[in-house]
């Protein structure tokens, strides 16, 4: 099976302009999302997600399948925000939220057809909601490179991005052979919007378009999601360098990478890190700069749109995780249900009002016509303080 390389048509159908813009999102319409540690075996997977995790977790050994079965963790988000509120409302603790981290043993040439335990690996990342795609960017003799030896990102790109089309190809053809099959039966008009759906998912991966750099309308959406494609799941590249260059901020495969992820995903992110530099972090030894994983994590969060509301009061201060876009009921009900079910309205202070407060001064701050109280219809924004108003006296 042949993939295009893209063209201008496919790239103009990647980037063109929905006629309605989309109120839905593709994926899991969750707030309890999780990313995977995916890319070629011996990039450096097992040492970051050590690194991402502070722990042993992982098995970082130079040899291809070190890892089989996924590892998993539960990974604190940072956040400053959280930190700032714990002081200004002298709260006794601080509760963030969390983003489920999954290290995916790595691909090779040809996974999509079972290579290597391919297909094992490929169902694995299915699993997950967003991708950190690690990308081997460091010259070392002793790490072996399953791709000759030889060490190439723009190749090892197009290999990953090829096998997951392949896969979502090879799905998609048998959705649209059980499509088919139900066209036959009386009253299945739906069926033929699903069939011409599949076609037009069929046709952008062919042009060698991922499925989420594609215009979908929010009815397409729906249908998408049930599908659970690979190349629907929002994607951020690492580019794995060395200590060296991590702290020089200069790499020779930089412009190269960046250009492919421009041309080939121009939604997606790449950040620069150093699986070295952030192990050492974790043995203690001093170093020049900060750690690149909380900006890692919080740029998975923007591409899973994610986004952080806060309760806060003397007794803690605690970040929640929301989806962009949810409404004031939606943040009620993951404080408890029954908040969502009999709920009034909210009080909100906004970040930026806050930010340069040294303590939190209720009746100072409703004088100043800088507290909001909102309705049902109200949009939750990140970094908003909320107040649940809800029946039978309850609130939080």
């Amino acid at each position: 099976m042949q993939i295009r390389t893209l063209t201008t048509t496919a790239l103009r159908l990647a980037k063109q302009s929905p006629p309605t813009a989309s109120t839905k999102y593709l994926g899991r319409p969750s707030n309890n999302l999780s990313a995977g540690l995916v890319g070629l075996a011996n990039v450096g997977k097992s040492t970051f997600f050590q690194a991402i995790t502070k722990s042993s977790l992982g098995n970082p050994a130079n040899y291809p399948y070190a890892t089989i079965e996924p590892e998993k963790s539960i990974v604190q988000v940072p956040s400053r925000k959280l930190d700032h509120y714990q002081r200004i409302y002298k709260s006794q603790k601080k509760v963030p939220t969390n983003l489920t981290v999954w290290d995916i043993a790595g691909l090779t040439r040809n996974s999509s057809s079972g290579a290597g335990l391919g297909n094992k690996f490929l169902n694995d990342i299915r699993q997950v909601d967003g991708i950190l795609q690690i990308i081997r960017g460091f010259m070392d003799d002793e790490i072996i490179h399953i791709e000759e030896n030889k060490v190439d990102p723009v190749r090892d790109l197009v290999i990953v991005n090829d096998e997951l089309i392949l896969k979502d190809l090879e799905f998609i053809e048998v959705e649209m052979e059980k499509s088919t099959k139900n066209l036959k039966k009386p009253n299945q008009t739906h069926e033929a919007r699903n069939l011409e759906l599949l076609e037009k998912l069929s046709d952008c991966l062919y042009n060698g378009v991922k499925v989420i750099n594609g215009v979908w309308t929010d009815e397409e959406i729906d249908y998408i999601n049930g599908l659970n494609l690979l190349t629907a799941k929002p994607t951020v590249y690492l580019l794995n360098v060395s200590k060296s260059d991590y702290i020089a901020g200069t790499n020779q495969f930089w412009g190269r990478v960046q250009e492919w992820i421009t041309t080939n995903s121009g939604n997606d992110k790449l950040i620069m890190f150093s699986a070295e530099y952030e192990h050492a972090l974790i043995t203690a030894e001093p170093q020049d700069k900060e750690s690149i994983v909380p900006a890692v994590i919080q740029e998975m969060r923007d591409s899973l749109h994610l986004i952080s509301f806060y309760t806060c009061g003397d007794i803690e201060s605690r970040q929640w995780t929301l989806r962009k876009g949810s409404l004031a009921p939606d943040a009620a009900g993951l404080i408890h249900t029954d908040l969502q079910k009999t709920f009034i309205n909210s009080i909100v202070y906004k970040w930026d009002d806050l930010a340069q407060l040294e303590v939190f001064d209720e009746n100072k701050l409703k004088s100043m016509g800088k507290q909001y109280r909102n309705g049902k219809k109200y949009e939750v924004e990140d970094g908003d303080v909320l107040v649940i108003k809800a029946g039978s006296g309850k609130a939080r």
